[in-house]
């Protein structure tokens, strides 16, 4: 079972999320206003960026940046 890395930075206002390695990156291609594409050298989305989140408000006890990771299954179409 693969995980997907979910990733909010508060400060840069942006959110990545990852279905594959952040490592394999070798290549971002923008495709919208403020959506980013990350790939692998193969050209395979491993994962995408959007700029501008704005998310309310957290008690201090739960700063971000924060990582989520989230099972995923083979229905969904992502393998690792």
């Amino acid at each position: 079972m693969s995980k997907v890395k979910i990733y909010y930075d508060e400060k840069g206002k942006s959110l990545s999320v990852w279905f594959d390695d952040p490592k394999k990156e070798s290549l971002s291609e923008e495709v919208g206003d403020g959506v980013i594409l990350s790939k692998d050298k193969m050209g395979r989305v491993i994962g995408f960026e959007k700029l501008y989140v704005d998310f309310p408000k957290k008690k201090a006890s739960s700063a971000y940046p924060r990582i989520i990771e989230v099972p995923v299954f083979s229905g969904f179409g992502l393998t690792a």
